[in-house]
């Protein structure tokens, strides 16, 4: 099976050595997004709400460059340095996906690149 890497100027390039998804037959395999501003490549101000809508903007804009949407995912893990921060992070995650909603693992780290407050990866089916 081939693998393809995807690249967007609309996410943060990756900051090592990784490439933002991977497409590998009919699935797509989208890298952990924090909270970086794609102009930037710094970490927007903020809470974790603010953090969390940029990471959604993040892993959106690398879906779309997979030929792929919020509605093709099937599985995410949301890494939260606070675990505290859940219910806030669960309410704007919910706004992006349609029913059902993807599998999903939750787990709180002791600590996430460049200070971020969470982190999502997905990996979504191809249309």
């Amino acid at each position: 099976m081939s693998k393809t890497a995807i690249h967007t100027d609309r996410a943060p390039r990756a900051i090592g050595p990784y490439s933002q998804a991977i497409k590998a037959g009919a699935l797509v395999f989208c890298s952990g997004q924090i909270a970086l501003d794609p102009m930037t490549g710094q970490l927007v101000d903020g809470d974790v709400e603010a953090q969390a809508r940029q990471v959604m903007s993040n892993l959106g804009a690398v879906l779309e460059a997979a030929g792929a949407s919020f509605g093709d995912v099937v599985k995410t893990t949301i890494f939260l340095a606070n675990l505290a921060d859940f219910q806030k992070v669960n309410a704007i995650y919910a706004e992006y996906f349609p029913d059902p909603p993807p599998a999903r693992a939750t787990v709180e780290v002791s600590g996430l690149p460049r200070g971020a407050l969470v982190e999502i990866d997905a990996i979504a089916q191809e249309k």
